[in-house]
């Protein structure tokens, strides 16, 4: 765990949900996308109504000029709209732009975690095989607890996605369990 890291202190991270859906793979995903959608809704309210950060970590899909509004506008303007509508950023959440599958990977993730004093993540949204597995391994090496709840994540995959939980939970030390189960007022036993 990062030095002054609370272990009880859970942030919520929101990976690439942010989605124009106008890319390779796309309609393979959304299938996926649409049950998580409304469990992933939940989860926000249910992390903020306990204090817990709200952290979305979004690819920029090449536009470097971007900020998150735009993107966020690119994504509602698109025939997959109602997908992101829900789940959007409220004005206390924070952003995080990156550039490859990892959270972690060249962001400043790592000290705003920090910063926040947090030192347990809830890994939610898509590819469940690849963008989800890559942050849980860089938050585990970098000693924060992670909790991935299967329910709120997306795959393009099904048999890779299940792969991959099994590869946090046994490989990682990652808490595989249900978005319900998920407590952002107390770290899960």
């Amino acid at each position: 765990m990062e030095r002054g890291a609370d272990p009880t202190r859970s942030a919520l991270i929101v990976i690439d949900m942010i989605n124009t859906y106008e890319h390779e793979d796309a309609e393979l995903l959304v299938p996926s996308v649409e049950p998580v959608v409304p469990v992933l809704t939940e989860l926000l309210d249910r992390a903020r109504e306990a204090d817990a950060p709200v952290i979305y970590v979004n690819d920029n899909f090449g536009r470097w000029r971007s900020h998150h509004g735009e993107l966020l506008d690119a994504a509602l303007s698109q025939r997959h709209a109602r997908l992101i509508e829900p789940i959007r950023p409220d004005e206390q959440s924070l952003f995080v732009v990156k550039a490859r599958h990892s959270v972690f990977f060249e962001t400043p993730l790592s000290y705003l975690l920090w910063s926040l004093g947090v030192g347990h993540v809830v890994l939610t949204g898509q590819v469940t095989e690849q963008c989800v597995l890559y942050s849980a391994l860089d938050a585990h090496i970098r000693h924060l607890e992670v909790t991935v709840p299967r329910d709120a994540v997306a795959s393009i995959h099904p048999h890779l996605a299940s792969a991959a939980l099994e590869m946090m939970e046994r490989n990682m030390g990652a808490r595989i369990i249900t978005a319900k189960e998920t407590d952002f007022t107390r770290r899960e036993t």
